[in-house]
């Protein structure tokens, strides 16, 4: 058995075997690969040498980078990029990308090659948040930002936010990542306290977005519903969580997107306290020609 492997892996065959894997063409195996995500390429890489060669081929990697790579390319130093070749551009394109003062990020995916987006707390526009009696920043490793927001009370609350980039085609959802409650290790041991935390239960908080071809979107959540999430099983206090707010379509590179977000609970009868806010998310959930809405067909929905 351990011999028959071995020729079938390196192609050297015995008088009464057939052509093995060693036997097919590099650029046979290179067509192949086009149909194969990044890491199972990688993974058939070590078979032999016509599977290593076609696995390193720029044609083969040039079919994973989006169209549009080179505007994620160009936030980055020439130095970082020059003379790659498209399988090490698609290495690096992988890793985060920081701009726009390292409030923001962008990196491809390592499985579809889609782009994705997050934006820091600090990169939106928080209604009070220079003064201490409402906001704080905590540091934190369990941010990709390495820090949230925290409110500790407020009467208005409103987080807004804006990115415009050539995203490449494709249709995006947008989400906050939200924690109740404020975080503290003791002893190694993540401790979660409440002692803020109200008023979310009394008025959904509102999310929208809209892009700058006329697509919106919105929703609206009751972030503390304990009742509800108990007889639900839906555990919300004290973990991460990722408010969808909607979806928008991307159908070309140029001109470039601009997409607007916020989420706001401006309802001055009651106070509300004891909230994370880390960052949003863009993230890639498919092909334009898989969708079958149109653009503005995204109604709005409370939970």
């Amino acid at each position: 058995m351990g011999s028959s492997l071995s020729n079938l892996n390196d192609g050297t065959n015995g008088l009464a075997m057939g052509p093995g894997l060693g036997d097919i063409p590099e650029s046979c195996v290179a067509c192949v690969f086009m149909y194969l995500t990044p890491p199972e390429i990688c993974n058939l890489a070590g078979l032999n040498r016509s599977f290593r060669g076609a696995a390193s081929s720029d044609s083969v990697w040039e079919k994973k980078l989006p169209a549009n790579y080179q505007d994620l390319l160009d936030l980055l130093p020439p130095e970082r990029y020059h003379s790659l070749s498209k399988k090490d551009i698609f290495a690096v394109l992988s890793r985060p990308i920081p701009f726009d003062d390292d409030n923001k990020e962008l990196w491809i995916d390592r499985v579809t090659g889609r782009v994705c987006m997050a934006i820091s707390a600090r990169g939106m526009a928080i209604t009070g948040i220079e003064d201490r009696r409402y906001w704080n920043w905590i540091p934190t490793e369990e941010s990709r930002f390495h820090v949230v927001a925290y409110l500790q009370q407020i009467w208005w609350f409103e987080v807004d936010g804006t990115v415009r980039f050539h995203l490449p085609p494709g249709i995006y959802s947008l989400s906050f990542r939200i924690h109740l409650g404020r975080f503290t290790k003791r002893l190694g041991r993540r401790v979660c306290h409440f002692e803020h935390t109200h008023g979310w239960d009394l008025k959904p908080v509102r999310f929208s977005l809209s892009t700058s071809d006329g697509q919106d979107a919105s929703c609206e959540y009751y972030l503390d519903d304990v009742e509800r999430h108990e007889a639900l099983k839906q555990h919300k206090r004290g973990c991460w969580i990722d408010y969808r707010v909607g979806e928008f379509i991307v159908s070309g590179s140029e001109p470039s997107t601009e997409i607007q977000w916020s989420m706001k609970q401006i309802d001055c009868t009651h106070s509300k306290g004891g909230l994370c806010v880390d960052s949003v998310f863009i993230n890639p959930i498919g092909d334009v020609k898989e969708h079958t809405k149109t653009p503005k067909a995204f109604d709005s929905f409370k939970v």
